[in-house]
């Protein structure tokens, strides 16, 4: 007869896991003090940007000394700011979400909301710090003498953008062409010559065909312009370059951020363009509404010419 006992319940219980650093910092935020709450708010806020940030860039985000943030690593148990963000960097890799870079899996909607919702004015706003008007009226400079602009692009975001651009140049009087097959663009390249314009829209700024057509146009004696990030393939090819730099996205590529950022570039160089060809702009925009208003697009009358109102005859009703 075996006489040995059973294991103890609480011998076959594994241990709780440690919580994750990140949940730490969410359970033990409103403990701390109030400048270490602010730094654990910082972190919290954008947990990837904090483990790229310098200590004095956090420091800033947070409103609080350096010193400060060395004690709040400490209150977690980290001897230093770099093991504190070792640790949250490996947490991250564990728990992060492939959803948006801000945002963690567990996050609540509320949560999703403010977190996306801040990255984009966060982003629009490092944009007007660092966009260069200069660069943006030499384009616009440019674009008002072209015989033709070429719009490349390749993507889904960037070809949206390109179509926009190229409908914004056609509006203002300007010959404008979307162009986003790859052997078009080739195409196009070969025939722009030197009073034409090839404008180039690629975040990622290292598609080769894109590049490759970029670089044939400026062989023929194009400009080429570039939306794109500074530093790629694409800039370094261009005659002009509007740099948008702006964090990736942790699914697509071109994420809300940068398309939102592209959307406002283009809107700026419009307006500036617009102001650059003076009256015959401004007077070909003028007509283009009036007509649309005589016809009931674009404004608040359209959905009442589509609604015969009482009395009226509809399409297909019959007569009583």
């Amino acid at each position: 007869m075996n006489s040995s006992l059973p294991p103890s319940p609480s011998s076959t219980v594994p241990p709780s896991p440690t919580p994750g650093l990140l949940q730490q910092l969410r359970e033990r935020q409103d403990s701390l003090p109030e400048a270490q709450r602010s730094v654990v708010r910082a972190v919290l806020e954008d947990p990837r940007a904090a483990v790229a940030a310098t200590v004095e860039q956090l420091a800033q985000q947070a409103g609080v000394s350096m010193p400060t943030i060395v004690r709040t690593c400490r209150s977690f148990g980290y001897d230093s700011v770099r093991e504190f963000m070792l640790a949250l960097a490996q947490d991250l890799a564990v728990s992060g979400s492939y959803l948006h870079r801000s945002v963690l899996a567990e996050d609540s909607a509320q949560d999703v909301s403010s977190k996306i919702i801040h990255a984009a004015v966060a982003s629009l706003t490092e944009l007007g710090r660092r966009i260069d008007v200069d660069v943006i009226d030499q384009v616009a400079a440019r674009l008002a003498k072209a015989r033709r602009i070429d719009c490349y692009s390749v993507g889904a975001a960037s070809t949206f953008t390109a179509s926009e651009l190229q409908s914004r140049l056609f509006r203002l009087g300007l010959t404008a062409n979307a162009i986003f097959d790859a052997h078009q663009q080739l195409v196009s390249a070969s025939t722009l010559g030197p009073e034409g314009v090839a404008f180039v829209v690629s975040h990622v700024g290292r598609m080769p065909y894109t590049v490759e057509a970029a670089r044939f146009a400026r062989s023929q004696g194009a400009t080429v312009i570039a939306l794109t990030q500074p530093g790629t393939p694409l800039a370094e090819t261009a005659d002009l370059v509007l740099a948008v730099s702006v964090p990736q996205d942790a699914v697509m590529r071109v994420g809300t951020e940068a398309y939102l950022a592209h959307l406002v570039v283009i809107e700026i160089l419009m307006v500036r363009l617009a102001q650059q060809l003076g009256p015959v702009a401004t007077r070909g925009l003028q007509q283009f509404k009036q007509l649309l208003h005589k016809h009931g697009f674009d404004s608040a009358e359209y959905s009442g010419a589509m609604d015969p109102g009482p009395g009226l005859h509809k399409p297909g009703q019959k007569d009583n």
